[in-house]
């Protein structure tokens, strides 16, 4: 008689960033986020499309499922009460205090409704509310190799905690210790600080901070640096927000997050219409380099706290790759790992990580991986896919493509398993020589339509890695920026940002077999053994997960061409 499996979902849903996980007896068999499968981005929809390719995929029903977790708690947002006095008492936060109190206990409500809905769902399954940043914080640990790590989350918000340092630890048979040593509350928030500027400056809060980060390089810090000291106050134990330049957060769009007072010491708000001027990046560079300091102090806190050699990073703010970087150039740890999805959508990975350790005991098996998603391996093409299209199999695709990449063709890429996270990693990327001249301006104006001073990010094979980059350590999820040599500002200038950076992806051949084949076999042809690599998608539109999607990509973009899954589609 075959023992029964456990089996263990995790689910981020309802708010942002939705997305299912599963796990086998202990094994990852997948994670998707929905937006890769519906097309709406940041999508807070129920994870209905991910949860059936997930059971699907395992011969699996609804009923079958035995523990859900889900990624708030409900009855931490109810601490926001307790600070409702203090909030009262101070004449900058005293208007919006009760409003804030109110919101919060609003949510908490929201999210047990979520889960009287989420049980609904799951007839046979016990349904547990995971602490948000516990969910991160075991996402990120248990994603990495390492025994003993330091690890800290920084995000806009948890339930009420926005930033933690843990130090977490395990042993050969899984036995798993994960202690926070130190947590910082909301209204002090790194994610409400950045989102609230990103916002001001003309972009959509929670989607295009990194387009933010990306202006930053052509501004000077300088000029509002003494604004955003007082905006962000670094303290002893961490950092704290002053309220009379971001007021304080109630959970309502109908207040604003950046108050008259800043407005009046940087700039008037900018429509995303407007053109974006040099006090904009100004703003955007004091903004960046106020990130970096309070991300370097809560690294050089969480070292001095735990003695941990090793740095696990998650939330939102831990995909400010540029502040990464800094971190691994401070050398307080011996090696930094983030997660491929360190925002809200690997909290699913989290949360059925902490279902499965509370029922055996043990932090699951590998989850460290990227290509988790759906494939198509066996899709057929007609000759036409889409209309003015051609589609053929060509022999060698790996050699072919490098052919046509080194030829200076811009092409899309959909192979294997989705990637996870915000980042193509070069299973729905846009692929592109770096030697071409005009191969940034080329991609931002007619591929991607998006801003022009937008970088692109390098793939390199990892045993190449140190003949162009200055990174200490590998970098597989294109998480942190990196230094480059003079080799690469010579040969391919076209990778390098305004600040000197590239957010470089390292691909070794077992990862991603195919991808390493073209890496090779473009060196073969012209000598460098890097692409420029992006995601698979044009600016507003998520990363596409359907082959319909890409087909839509390469039709309404200026796509040269598109291999998918070994078939060689042109207009």
């Amino acid at each position: 008689m075959t023992a029964p499996r456990h089996l263990a979902l995790g689910l981020s849903s309802y708010t942002h960033d939705s997305s299912a996980a599963l796990l086998v007896d202990g094994q990852l068999a997948g994670f998707c986020e929905e937006e890769r499968l519906t097309g709406d981005k940041h999508t807070k929809a129920f994870p209905a499309r991910s949860l059936d390719w997930l059971l699907t995929q395992n011969d699996l029903t609804p009923a079958d499922i035995t523990t859900v977790g889900y990624n708030f708690q409900p009855h931490r947002y109810l601490a926001a009460i307790a600070q409702l006095p203090n909030h009262l008492t101070r004449p900058s936060t005293r208007a919006r205090a009760t409003a804030r109190a109110r919101s919060f206990t609003k949510v908490a409500a929201r999210t047990r409704s979520r889960l009287q809905l989420i049980s609904q769902q799951f007839p046979n399954a016990t349904v547990t509310a995971v602490q948000h940043h516990h969910a991160h914080g075991l996402y990120a640990f248990a994603s990495s190799p390492y025994t003993d790590a330091a690890v800290l989350i920084a995000d806009s918000l948890g339930e009420i905690q926005t930033t933690t340092i843990a130090h977490a630890t395990r042993t050969p048979d899984g036995t798993y210790d994960h202690r926070i040593l130190d947590a910082i509350d909301d209204p002090a928030s790194l994610g409400y600080a950045y989102g609230a500027i990103t916002e001001h400056l003309g972009w959509r809060r929670g989607d295009e901070e990194g387009t933010v980060m990306a202006l930053a390089a052509l501004g000077d810090p300088g000029r509002f640096r003494k604004v955003m000291a007082q905006a962000v106050r670094i303290t002893e134990t961490g950092f704290t927000l002053d309220p009379s330049l971001l007021p304080l957060r109630v959970l309502s769009s109908r207040y604003p997050r950046v108050s008259d007072r800043l407005a009046a010491a940087t700039c008037r708000p900018r429509h995303p219409d407007e053109p974006v001027e040099q006090v904009h990046q100004d703003l955007a560079a004091a903004l960046q380099e106020r990130t970096e300091q309070v991300m370097l102090h809560l690294a050089a806190r969480a070292r001095r706290l735990t003695g941990a050699a090793r740095l696990c990073l998650g939330g939102g703010v831990a995909a400010n790759c540029v502040a990464v970087g800094k971190i691994v150039e401070a050398g307080l740890f011996d090696e930094v790992h983030v997660p491929p999805a360190p925002g809200d959508s690997g909290t699913a990975i989290g949360a059925a990580a902490a279902v499965h350790l509370a029922a055996a005991g043990t932090l699951p098996g590998d989850v460290g991986g990227c290509y988790l998603g759906p494939s198509y391996k066996r899709l057929a093409l007609p000759a036409e896919p889409r209309h003015g299209t051609r589609a053929h199999r060509p022999e060698a695709p790996a050699r072919f493509l490098a052919g046509q990449l080194a030829d200076g063709k811009i092409v899309g890429l959909f192979h294997g398993r989705l990637e996870a996270g915000p980042r193509a990693l070069g299973n729905r990327s846009i692929l592109a020589s770096p030697l071409l001249p005009d191969v940034v301006d080329r991609l931002n104006a007619t591929v991607k339509f998006r801003e022009p001073f937008r970088p692109f990010a390098p793939i390199v094979l990892t045993e190449k890695a140190g003949d162009y980059f200055t990174l200490p350590q590998p970098a597989p999820f294109m998480s942190i920026a990196s230094g480059v040599t003079d080799l690469t500002r010579t040969v391919i200038p076209a990778i390098v940002h305004a600040n000197g950076t590239a957010r470089v992806q390292t691909l070794d051949h077992d990862s991603n077999p195919f991808l390493a084949e073209v890496l090779a076999e473009f060196a073969a042809l012209t000598g460098v053994p890097v692409l420029i690599n992006t995601s698979l998608n044009i600016k507003g539109k998520p990363i596409c997960g359907t082959p319909d999607m890409a087909l839509d990509c390469l039709v309404g973009s200026g796509l040269d061409a598109l291999l998918l899954e070994g078939w060689w589609v042109t207009k």
